[in-house]
């Protein structure tokens, strides 16, 4: 044999090698806020989605193909998510999307839609629920956007239902009044209406809603407006160190309302962060905690140790969220290998092969979830804790667990 051709069979064989590796590997980008004004919770949601798409390679990956993965920092920027977005369709073949925000993720329904690339964002907005845009004040069709827990506008509407209940329980008469407290942004603006509207039905005053800006500052001013209104009940749309701002702002003037946030606003590291002024909080929450002693939270724990080797490090709810965001892609990715091929369309098909859903090794750690063609609202359960800061340490007690209807004008609203 000489040695052209011994020449030409190494390049077929490093071809045939090569494309044997391609038809072994998948793409899936992963948008991550780790530097901008979400950053304060991104961070631990990204190192959940992270260290499951690590951890999902170590053990096989799915059923065999590699999930090749990239984690860009957009710093909660929208030009700088569609950029990576094109980059990602364009260069990487990219199969599906790990995505954060909710003004980016918005902003990506129609590419999307119409590149049929499932995006699996941290935005819970109700507007990523309508994928047929059945509902008239659905403004855009989500066909392709899926999310894991219950969306904001039906967390907040879990919330004002406890806060009916709770006005009740201790005796109160007349209308309760209840606030949207947050800046006017894509993110704390998404379930307002909604949840107004909900308000109104469940017999609230619907006080003018107060504006506060996303980044840290002195919200003296905001609180007076709180306290001179007489709201009894507010909504904080907004995270990190504006909630921290907050709180402080209205303990230093005596504002006395009961605070109820998105499931971004509240966590055991806000809380230490504010300690003394955190009194009675509310929150939603769409998993257990870290050292709740549930089966899923043992898979949880291993997947932890990828970039925690020790295994003694505790994991916020919003890690957990984002292992149960890969780990459901995981199993729609497996579905579309076995029924044609790990392709966007037929992950999207992967979400609805399966009802009230758990991934595997997850259950009890992830909430079983239902999609369907018509319908992504995956869950429409939200468990309600509150938080206390006493003898300076953080005390989080479970108070209501509200299941709401699926209503038909509540879809993408």
């Amino acid at each position: 044999m000489n040695k052209v051709l011994l020449g030409s069979l190494s390049a077929v064989s490093l071809a045939v090698s090569a494309a044997a590796q391609a038809k072994d590997e998948v793409f899936v980008g992963h948008l991550a806020d780790l530097s901008g004004p979400t950053a304060f919770v991104g961070k631990y949601y990204a190192d959940g989605v992270r260290d499951s798409l690590a951890y999902i390679n170590k053990n096989g990956g799915i059923d065999g193909t590699t999930v090749n993965f990239e984690t860009i920092d957009y710093a909660y920027k929208v030009p700088q998510a569609i950029g990576a977005y094109k980059k990602w369709k364009s260069r990487k073949k990219m199969v599906a999307m790990q995505g954060w925000g909710t003004a980016d993720t918005e902003a990506l329904i129609s590419f999307a839609a119409k590149d049929k690339i499932p995006v699996y964002s941290a935005s819970y907005s109700g507007h990523l629920t309508d994928p047929m845009g059945k509902n008239p004040h659905t403004k855009k069709p989500a066909p392709y956007n899926f999310f894991y827990g219950a969306s904001y506008s039906d967390a907040c509407r879990a919330l004002v239902k406890w806060a009916a209940d709770d006005w009740k329980a201790k005796g109160n008469k007349g209308k309760p009044k209840f606030t949207h407290i947050g800046a006017n942004h894509p993110f704390p603006n998404a379930p307002k209406k909604a949840c107004a509207e909900y308000a109104n039905e469940l017999g609230f005053e619907v006080m003018p809603s107060v504006v506060v800006s996303m980044k840290p500052g002195d919200f003296k001013a905001q609180c007076l407006t709180l306290k001179n209104s007489g709201s009894n009940y507010g909504y904080i749309g907004n995270l990190g160190g504006s909630v921290l701002s907050l709180v402080k702002s209205c303990k230093t003037v005596g504002t006395e309302i009961q605070l109820m946030s998105n499931i971004w606003g509240g966590d055991k590291e806000i809380f230490n962060a504010i300690g003394d002024g955190v009194k009675d909080y509310v929150f939603p929450t769409m998993t257990p905690f870290w050292t709740d002693k549930v089966k899923g939270m043992e898979l949880v724990r291993e997947i932890s140790k990828i970039s925690d080797k020790s295994g003694q490090k505790a994991r916020t709810h919003h890690y957990v969220r984002g292992v149960c965001s890969a780990f459901y892609m995981k199993e729609a990715m497996q579905w579309a290998k076995k029924n044609g091929g790990i392709t966007g369309e037929n992950i999207k098909k992967g979400m609805y092969a399966v009802k009230d859903w758990e991934p595997k090794g997850l259950e009890g750690a992830c909430m079983p979830a239902t999609w369907t063609a018509e319908d992504h609202r995956g869950i429409n359960t939200v468990a309600i804790y509150k938080g206390n800061y006493v003898n300076g340490e953080v005390k989080v007690d479970k108070v209501d667990e509200v299941t709401l209807e699926r209503r038909d004008d509540w879809l993408g609203y």
